[in-house]
């Protein structure tokens, strides 16, 4: 069995594990900064609550296992979307149709402003990764509807970026909307979520080199 490192911070370890032709990602939350342990398992729990939400569709990872603070989840080859610059309509078609199986399972991803969430998977199809502060909520409502319209709309200002040419008139109205979460996110949230992601665990917004769009 081999082991990679792939992150070490506060939160804890991510590691891609292979054995054989057999590969996955472990997020081990066991050695999280003391005062941050239980934080970091919380957030683990939610990841894995979610990963079982969206068992069997592709371009999601699929968990593996949940047990004593590690969660291990399949891996999916690709590239981040700062690299792979995605700038064909049909990657955002299917990515849209991610987004609307993701609702359709109750999932907000709340994270998808950044660029490393999105992956060009080795297929050339979009894949999405990192569900610790994602939204489960079977039975909707009307706020779980706002977070999933925002998801749209950090897809979609990513499509502006690499593929602006296929904007329809549809979508250059939801980008000119924002609603009342964006606003208040920019104004007070974004400031405080920047303060204690640099001073409590050590890392910034943009620690994978994608943009992070409001």
């Amino acid at each position: 069995m081999q082991i990679e490192l792939l992150k070490s911070d506060a939160m804890g370890r991510i590691e891609r594990v292979s054995d054989g032709e057999r590969c996955w990602i472990r997020r081990d939350t066991r050695c999280a900064r003391l005062g941050l342990r239980w934080f970091a398992r919380t957030a683990a729990a939610r990841e894995a609550r979610v990963l079982a939400a969206l068992a069997g569709l592709d371009g999601f990872p699929q968990l593996i296992s949940w047990h004593e603070g590690v969660l291990e989840r399949s891996y999916m080859d690709g590239e981040p979307m700062q690299q792979a610059k995605p700038s064909q309509p049909a990657w955002y078609r299917q990515a849209h149709a991610m987004l609307k199986q993701m609702r359709r399972r109750g999932v907000a991803h709340n994270d998808l402003a950044k660029e490393p969430n999105w992956l060009q998977r080795a297929n050339g199809m979009p894949g999405i990764v990192d569900f610790q502060i994602a939204w489960w909520r079977p039975r909707g409502g009307k706020l779980f509807r706002l977070l999933a319209r925002e998801d749209l709309r950090h897809l979609l200002k990513h499509k502006r970026t690499y593929c602006a040419h296929a904007l329809t008139p549809v979508e250059h109205r939801v980008l000119a909307r924002r609603s009342w979460i964006s606003r208040a996110w920019l104004a007070t949230g974004k400031r405080l979520y920047k303060l204690i992601a640099r001073r409590v665990f050590g890392y910034w917004d943009n620690e994978g080199q994608g943009r992070v769009r409001n």
